[in-house]
């Protein structure tokens, strides 16, 4: 029996233990005052704090009730216009103690343009311990004591940083890979020297030339750039899957998007089954991961520097655009329902307060806090009452790999006017032979089913619903035009205004359509 995995093993173990009792003791609503009291008491002497007078918060009867009532609800802009930049100058005590040495570059998309999302010290703490707490869940799964010897594979950003005088930039896995903890060194890859790489390209080929002397167990990264790397290196060692070079990998840790259109593809690259594990984390913070093995949902962290409202996602509180209406109202975790569509609101210990973070959730189990991700609050298309959500797309494309036998990397969709009425046009990520006016039929059936908005729009609005196949490549290179290739980037599964115009120009340009 190793040694190092058994103890490994039992280290996990011992940590997971306590986790799991709180889990079952502590509820929800009571773990999240806890954090909103130590957020706020912790934050009172910054200009945030003085300016919404914490202090005072922090004497009053119901500190939930006041915190809602004299904080108002922050996009980025205007948490970035009244707060962020000075600290971005390099004040310190703005909306959190100390000064803030790393900001993290997101845009979530294809933006040209990136939101800077401060970094503390006590968040890339919190991060640690997510972590952590995430790979000691894998003692609830029969892996032998030779998996915790193993190597983890992380695919992230470049941890070599930009100094702009006052602070480091970059993407959020670049900074956090950077600050790993000195024990997790032996097992990370592809280690210091490959990881400080700023472009992908070298990066990937790099870590395709190291594959073989790795053993790695778990892979953790964006379905799309984590594909890329496994079919590469199948290519290049002329293997048939990636468990003749990995022959111990056994999980796969995805995130920030829906994994399932990615599933077909993936099982072709490997000769064992995997375990599919999925985390929630954001630049603002590790949100949830998946901690149940026999659910589909990741629990809320919710005793980590966190604290977490709900806005119901509905036309009541958001425009037709996903913008957050002025007098929205936000619901606390003791009064979600499950199988309802919340986007996402943060206070955290960065200093995001009352903070719109863009994601759309719901609970599948209240009661173990267990969330899926239905899309973004700009991802949905409804240009005449349709309300078709990124959840209803990723099923819709589900369904047609799996009736038509088809491997579906990317896809996106957009709405536009036709003909005095209405249309959406989806341009489809397949390397194989599809007929286009099939996958538009099956599509709009599937939808029908799935949305009964669409259905009924789909009668008297919606005039028609368009495909265009293109090589899945042509998604990636777009990426990289845009300067957004590898790391935590993934391509917009909704186009409007602008992105839509910039993207089929595109297109027009490189003669696809």
């Amino acid at each position: 029996m190793p040694l190092l995995g058994s103890l490994i093993k039992k280290a996990y173990a011992l940590k997971n233990k306590p986790v799991e009792k709180r889990r079952r003791t502590v509820a929800p609503e009571i773990a999240q005052k806890k954090q909103l009291a130590k957020l706020i008491r912790k934050a009172q002497f910054t200009a945030f704090g003085e300016h919404y007078k914490f202090s005072k918060m922090l004497a009053s009867k119901n500190i939930e009730r006041a915190f809602h009532t004299k904080v108002p609800i922050h996009d980025y802009q205007s948490m970035y216009k009244r707060w962020w930049y000075r600290a971005l100058n390099g004040e310190t005590y703005v909306a959190w103690p100390g000064k803030v040495k790393y900001f993290a570059l997101s845009s979530g998309t294809s933006d040209s343009s990136s939101k800077y999302i401060p970094i503390t010290g006590d968040m890339l703490r919190a991060i640690k311990r997510a972590s952590f707490s995430q790979l000691s869940g894998t003692v609830n799964y029969d892996f032998s004591i030779d998996f915790f010897e193993k190597g983890i594979l992380m695919i992230g950003g470049s941890t070599h940083l930009q100094y702009n005088g006052t602070y480091f930039e970059g993407d959020l896995s670049g900074i956090t890979a950077g600050n790993i903890p000195f024990w997790f060194q032996h097992f990370y890859k592809p280690g210091k020297r490959i990881s400080k790489a700023p472009d992908w390209d070298t990066k990937l080929d790099e870590m395709v030339r190291m594959a073989p002397e790795w053993d790695i167990s778990i892979i953790v990264g964006v379905p799309a750039w984590v594909q890329i790397l496994m079919e590469r290196i199948i290519k290049e060692h002329k293997v048939k899957t990636i468990h003749d070079i990995w022959p111990n990998l056994a999980v796969y840790v995805h995130s920030g998007v829906s994994f399932k259109p990615y599933l077909k593809s993936f099982e072709k690259l490997i000769a064992r089954p995997l375990v599919f594990n999925e985390s929630y984390l954001a630049s603002e913070g590790y949100i949830a991961f998946q901690s149940n093995p026999h659910s589909e949902g990741m629990e809320l962290v919710l005793d980590n520097g966190l604290y977490y409202e709900f806005v119901p996602f509905n036309n009541k509180n958001f425009d037709e655009e996903g913008n957050i209406r002025e007098d929205a109202k936000a619901i606390t975790i003791a009064d979600v329902e499950e199988n309802t569509d919340y986007a996402l609101l943060l206070s955290s210990n960065a200093g995001a307060w009352r903070y719109l973070i863009g994601d759309t959730i719901k609970f599948i189990d209240k009661s173990r806090s267990e969330i899926v991700i239905t899309g973004r609050t700009a991802h949905f298309i409804s240009i005449c009452g349709e309300h078709l959500s990124q959840e209803n797309m990723n099923r819709t494309i589900e369904l047609l790999q799996d009736e038509m036998n088809i491997e579906i990397k990317e896809f996106t969709v957009l709405g536009f006017r036709h003909q005095n009425l209405f249309a959406h046009r989806w341009y489809i990520g397949c390397d194989k032979p599809l007929d286009a006016e099939l996958a538009a039929e099956k599509i709009d059936s599937y939808l029908k089913n799935l949305n009964d908005d669409y259905r009924v729009e789909r009668m008297e609005a919606i005039k028609d619903v368009e495909v265009r196949i293109l090589p899945t490549q042509v998604f990636y290179d777009y990426l990289k035009l845009k300067g957004k290739e590898g790391s935590a980037n993934k391509f917009p599964r909704v186009l409007k205004n602008s992105r839509i115009e910039e993207w089929e120009a595109y297109l027009r340009e490189k003669k696809y359509i």
